[in-house]
């Protein structure tokens, strides 16, 4: 646990933020952080005011997908600043810390913790209507600090449809619900593909896993975001998909699924 002086900054800093929201997976390569930057752009161009916290240490990605990979974190008087993607959504990660970009960041448990704890507690985060933290993925040492750290955290869940991702993700739900976090529901990533010459529909991964699997565990289903291209496109160059692609068909659910977690956050 962090020290004393430590715990008060975290516990202060958590006074003035709304929502708590983890966005994890059970396994990797689901598009965990691709779902949970569309969500937090999404959120903020409500008005929302969005802090997006990136707690995967190891593969810190967000930086480059929101176009700020160059930006570096200020410092004042009550602390470091997050760097602004937009006047409502503020971004922290690892990546910002690095003097060499392409170094790995080769750290055992308890310096995970120690870093995840002054992301919460030495962050000027200010008065926040989200706070999402985009996790690893797996139920290890980032999840498990943040279900202890911050209390009323809610979980979304992303997986794909195939049958090896649905398995993790029933274990992610177990996982869940053993910390006491709120779950908001799953989200089913990449679930089909639009042919672009025919218009038809190409289910790559199988089909409705994670809708299924949420019936079965009894938790809520977010939505389908379906095979973009385009979001690939766009992250590689640091461009928000949401931002510039609201009414495509995979914008719009996005947008579902954000009023579906604000529905649940009131609840």
């Amino acid at each position: 646990m962090p020290d004393d002086e430590l715990q008060k900054r975290i516990d202060n800093n958590l006074k003035t933020i709304n929502n708590r929201l983890l966005v994890f997976s059970g396994k990797g390569g689901v598009g965990k952080s691709t779902v949970a930057a569309n969500l937090a752009v999404a959120l903020s161009r409500r008005g929302q005011k969005v802090g997006l916290m990136d707690v995967d240490l190891h593969g810190p990605n967000l930086a480059k997908m929101l176009g700020v990979e160059q930006k570096k974190m200020d410092y004042g008087e009550d602390g470091a600043k997050a760097v602004l993607v937009n006047p409502n959504l503020q971004l922290v990660s690892i990546s910002f810390l690095l003097q060499d970009p392409n170094a790995p960041v080769i750290w055992r448990g308890p310096m995970k913790m120690k870093a995840i704890q002054q992301f919460l507690g030495d962050i000027a985060w200010g008065e926040l209507d989200w706070l999402i933290i985009d996790s690893p993925p797996g139920t290890g040492d980032e999840p498990l600090s943040i279900a202890q750290l911050i209390p009323a955290t809610g979980a979304v869940i992303v997986t794909t449809p195939q049958e090896v991702s649905i398995m993790d993700s029933i274990k992610a739900v177990g996982f869940a619900r053993k910390l006491n976090l709120k779950i908001f529901g799953i989200v089913e990533n990449m679930s089909g593909l639009t042919c672009p010459h025919c218009g038809g529909k190409i289910d790559l991964f199988k089909e409705k896993g994670g809708e299924e699997t949420a019936v079965s565990m009894g938790v809520p289903f977010l939505g389908k975001i379906p095979l973009e291209p385009e979001i690939v496109t766009m992250g590689d160059a640091g461009e928000s998909f949401f931002d510039n692609n609201p009414e495509s068909e995979t914008g719009k659910e996005f947008s579902r699924i954000v009023d579906k977690i604000m529905k649940f956050a009131k609840a």
